[in-house]
């Protein structure tokens, strides 16, 4: 059975309930439904992977993605998807390299919202009229969000075969869409 965004969210919530993991979620399924929309691919089913990615990282931070595979697989969740959720993961916490689009987006946008929120949370108006030019400053900037692996964001880009700006500008549009949801529509000053 396909994944819906209703039943990752369900799943998710099962498991995550600090608000910034419950936030990166969000973003994380937006930015996947705008890749989604970029390859022509079903965006709520790639929604629904994006919201559950990181699944079993707040009660098992230090074995993520060893906590995900059986409990989604009992829940009914494709294979398919699982595989996804897992090469997120790749070269950092396992070997399940990404092959598809949705794994390489997967891999990509989730360190790259990272700085796209922090960066549009920078601004009187946050994401809603945040343009790349103003995201590649922050992205060169090593010391600007320092957590977020640019070198990994630059590696799911080159598996995708897209520039940084591309891939920026798709997942800026994303979620901007949802800028009120996500905390990004900004404060006005």
């Amino acid at each position: 059975m396909k994944l819906t965004l209703e039943r990752a969210t369900e799943l998710n919530q099962q498991m995550v309930t600090e608000d910034h993991l419950l936030l990166h979620a969000k973003n994380v399924c937006y930015a996947m439904g705008a890749m989604a929309e970029h390859f022509g691919a079903d965006v709520e089913h790639w929604q629904a992977v994006g919201m559950l990615h990181d699944y079993d990282f707040e009660k098992y931070p230090e074995e993520h993605l060893q906590h995900t595979e059986e409990p989604l697989r009992a829940a009914g969740v494709d294979e398919e998807d699982i595989r996804a959720i897992l090469a997120h993961g790749y070269d950092i916490l396992n070997d399940v390299k990404p092959e598809t689009d949705m794994e390489k987006s997967l891999f990509m946008v989730d360190e790259l919202t990272g700085i796209v929120q922090a960066a549009a949370r920078m601004r009187p108006n946050g994401i809603t009229d945040m343009e790349v030019k103003s995201f590649m400053k922050k992205f060169k900037d090593k010391r600007f969000a320092a957590k977020c692996d640019r070198a990994l964001i630059l590696k799911g880009c080159e598996m995708l075969g897209m520039d940084i700006k591309e891939a920026a500008a798709i997942v800026i549009e994303g979620m901007k869409a949802h800028a009120e949801e996500l905390e990004l529509a900004g404060t006005g000053d």
